[in-house]
């Protein structure tokens, strides 16, 4: 319980911080766009400093769940450059969010269980059939928000190693398209114009892909087993 409290504290401590400093004035793209040549001075001359800071502040955002994942994501692209800032990106943000799914298991899952338990039924019983494929159609599908699909699959019976990793891949993609439009920065205006309706839909069809693709697989299974056990009558 003490710990609970604690880790609680914590979450709130960081919470308080970044809105009493006023750090969302940072995290903009007309900021990011008026300091990217200081900061990419800053990168040229300590590269692995500055992208364990860049990093470490990524993990941050995703675990405490702060408005700024979309903008980093651009950032890493616009200062690392697109190799190193995908590198990054791509391994912060499900440490992350792996630790986010931990912090709402460990702190909030017996509560929400017991008011939304019926409702959690329904997705454990499609983490069951899907396992893996589950999370990574959420994950192709932006149309949830990062850390709505963190809390939500926290509350399940999902495997911590199975969540990491199926995470990894699924928004390794999402990801890509980020970090790729932060390396040309000077064309963006808003993240809309990253995130336009016909990305979107073809992120949701990437999504539902892998669902259908392994029931497709069963029913040929299904159907070559009864083929050959029609053969051996």
């Amino acid at each position: 319980m003490k710990t609970k409290l604690i880790l609680v504290a914590v979450i709130l401590a960081v919470i308080a911080a970044f809105v009493v400093f006023d750090l969302g004035q940072y995290l903009n793209l007309e900021y990011l766009k008026s300091q990217k040549d200081s900061l990419n001075e800053l990168y040229n001359n300590n590269p692995v400093l500055v992208s364990a800071i860049f990093f470490l502040v990524y993990v941050m955002v995703a675990a405490f769940n702060l408005p700024a994942a979309g903008l980093l994501t651009v950032a890493a692209g616009a200062i690392l450059g697109f190799w190193n800032g995908l590198f990054v990106v791509s391994f912060a943000s499900s440490i992350g969010a792996t630790i986010a799914f931990l912090m709402t298991r460990y702190l909030f899952h017996d509560a929400i269980e017991s008011k939304f338990g019926e409702r959690l039924k329904t997705i454990n019983s499609g983490i069951e059939r899907e396992g893996a494929f589950y999370v990574f159609g959420l994950r192709l599908v932006p149309l949830f928000p990062f850390f709505v699909v963190n809390s939500v699959l926290g509350l399940t019976k999902l495997k911590t190693w199975t969540f990491y990793w199926a995470s990894q891949i699924g928004m390794l993609a999402g990801t890509a398209v980020y970090v790729n439009a932060g390396t040309q920065l000077a064309d963006i205006s808003t993240l809309g114009d990253i995130a336009s309706p016909k990305l979107l839909l073809s992120f949701a069809l990437l999504g539902v892909f892998p669902i259908v693709a392994k029931t497709a697989l069963k029913f040929f299974k299904k159907e070559s087993d009864l083929d050959n056990s029609e053969a051996g009558a």
